[in-house]
C-alpha cells in the first residue's frame, strides 16, 4: 500500500483491508480495488492430536498459536471464535508474541496445543506428523475478500487500457485454474516453489481447490465487501464503515468475465 501511495508501483497486490484503512486516513487519490482474487482464508486450524469430529468448543482452555493483533488472519480467527459463542479473550489462550513466519516451527517444537497456519506449514506439519490440520478458516468465515489488485483512483482513470489488458490476463489465469485439476495446477506452478516438492504441492493446491479459495471471475460483489467490513468492525479496528462505491469498481473484471 505505501508504495501505490507514494507512486513506486502503480499497481498493488494486498488484503482489500488496506484499502479501507487508507480510505478512512482521509486519502483524497485513494486506492480502488479493481480485480478480486481469492475469496476464502487461506489459513487452516491444526491440532497437535488428531480429532475426528473437530468443534470450535474443543479450543476452550487451549492455548492456540495466533497472528498479530489487528492483522487479517488473526482478525478471522477471532471472527470465527465468536460467530461459535467462543470469547477469544477469556476461553482461549491466544499466543499472538511468535513471529507469523515462526508458528509452524514453535508448534513443531511443542508450543500450543493449537496453531493456526497458511500453506505450506499446515500441510508440512501434517508430513511430519507433527499436526493435524481440523479445521479451515476458509471455509468457516465465509466469502471474504482477501486478496485483491488495486490501483489508485488516478491511475485508474488515467490509464483504463492498461488495467483493462491487465486484468484480461488475470481472467486467463482465472480461466486456466478453473479448468484443470490441482495435479495439472501443481506442475505448473512448482518452479515458483522449489523448496516444496510435487506431491506437497498437489496437496496444498488441492486443499484451496476444494474449498473455491479462487473465484471463477475478478468482480469484486458488495456482499464479501460488507462482510470484510463487520470482520474489522468486530474486531475494533474499523471506527466507520466505507462506501463500497468508492472502493470497488467491477468494469473491469466484468469486461474480462465476458
Amino acid at each position: 500500500m505505501t508504495a501505490v501511495l507514494s507512486g513506486q508501483a502503480d499497481i498493488g497486490f494486498m488484503g482489500s483491508e488496506s484499502s479501507i484503512y487508507t480510505y478512512n486516513e482521509g486519502a483524497k487519490d485513494y486506492v480502488v480495488n479493481f480485480a478480486q482474487l481469492t475469496q476464502r482464508a487461506g489459513n487452516f486450524l491444526v491440532s497437535r492430536e488428531p480429532i475426528e469430529d473437530f468443534s470450535w468448543e474443543d479450543l476452550k482452555g487451549k492455548t492456540v498459536l495466533g497472528g498479530r493483533k489487528g492483522g487479517m488472519p488473526e482478525m478471522v480467527f477471532e471472527y470465527i471464535l465468536k460467530q461459535n459463542d467462543i470469547d477469544p479473550e477469556k476461553d482461549v489462550m491466544i499466543n499472538q508474541n511468535i513471529d507469523f513466519g515462526s508458528t509452524a516451527a514453535a508448534f513443531s517444537g511443542g508450543q500450543g496445543d493449537f496453531t493456526v497456519e497458511f500453506e505450506p506449514g499446515a500441510t508440512t506439519l501434517e508430513a511430519a506428523g507433527k499436526g493435524y490440520v481440523v479445521a479451515s478458516l476458509g471455509k468457516e468465515s465465509g466469502y471474504v475478500p482477501y486478496t485483491a489488485f488495486s490501483a489508485k483512483k488516478s491511475y485508474l482513470e488515467e490509464h483504463p487500457d492498461l488495467i483493462q489488458s491487465f486484468t484480461n490476463a488475470l481472467q486467463k489465469g482465472m480461466d486456466y485454474v478453473n479448468t484443470h485439476t490441482p495435479e495439472e495446477i501443481a506442475k505448473v506452478i512448482q518452479p515458483q516453489f522449489k523448496e516444496n516438492d510435487l506431491e506437497t504441492i498437489t496437496t496444498i493446491v488441492s486443499r484451496y481447490y476444494e474449498q473455491k479459495t479462487w473465484k471463477e471471475d475478478l468482480i469484486f460483489n458488495q456482499d464479501s465487501f460488507e462482510l470484510l467490513q463487520d470482520i474489522l468492525e468486530d474486531a475494533g479496528e474499523l471506527d466507520s464503515r466505507t462506501p463500497y462505491e468508492d472502493l470497488v469498481t467491477t468494469e473491469f473484471a466484468t469486461k474480462a468475465a465476458k
